[in-house]
């Protein structure tokens, strides 16, 4: 059930662009609020444990190394050249909290990308235009650039995009109708 069939309000607890297109495309209309948090500050060993306690991330898994957004040039290009002819997994989580009746649900979802063979000149591009500081794994899957590399994704794309439309949606309804108290507003992060 869309927002505008029903009587709650959305808060979405994240500035990311891919999941403002995700949850409109799922038809809620929602409000963006987001927590001033330093994301690195916040460690756990396990991807699972760690998008589960930042609530509102994607992690990037390569070899069993975590990969958020790369902090520079060089560690960008090392993660896409390493992705080339590879793959990767990606972990997300949702977390919605009904806020008038203070239940909470969260889960994690994760896919897999495989990618074929990406060309230095697609890498130095995508450097270029500063794609990969702005998203975990230093790769955005829908990107022009990057979209004809991609040889397959094993699960959700929207999932590797950073919101997963089932798990966000079960959440919403477990967080929100399977309550004994009225509707509240969720905070979806």
């Amino acid at each position: 059930m869309a927002a505008g069939e029903s009587s709650f309000k959305l808060i979405l607890g994240s500035s990311s662009m891919a999941r403002q297109r995700i949850l409109a495309e799922m038809g809620y209309e929602f409000t963006i609020m987001t927590a001033d948090i330093d994301e690195k500050s916040i460690r756990k060993e396990k991807p699972e444990d760690l998008v589960t306690a930042l609530a509102e991330a994607k992690v990037v898994v390569y070899k069993g190394m975590i990969r958020e957004k790369p902090s520079s040039e060089e560690e960008a290009r090392e993660y896409i050249k390493g992705y080339s002819g590879g793959h990767a997994a990606v972990v997300g989580s949702v977390l919605v909290t009904n806020l008038r009746t203070g239940a909470s649900k969260g889960g994690w979802e994760s896919a897999e990308v495989y990618f074929h063979d990406i060309p230095d000149e697609v890498i130095n591009n995508l450097i270029d235009e500063g794609i990969p500081f702005k998203v975990a794994g230093g790769l955005m899957l829908e990107h022009p650039l990057t979209l004809p590399f991609v040889e397959a994704v094993i699960g959700a794309t929207d999932t590797v995009m950073g919101l997963s439309k089932s798990l966000t949606e079960k959440l919403i309804q477990e967080a929100l109708f399977l309550q004994s108290s009225p509707p509240g507003i969720p905070n979806v992060s």
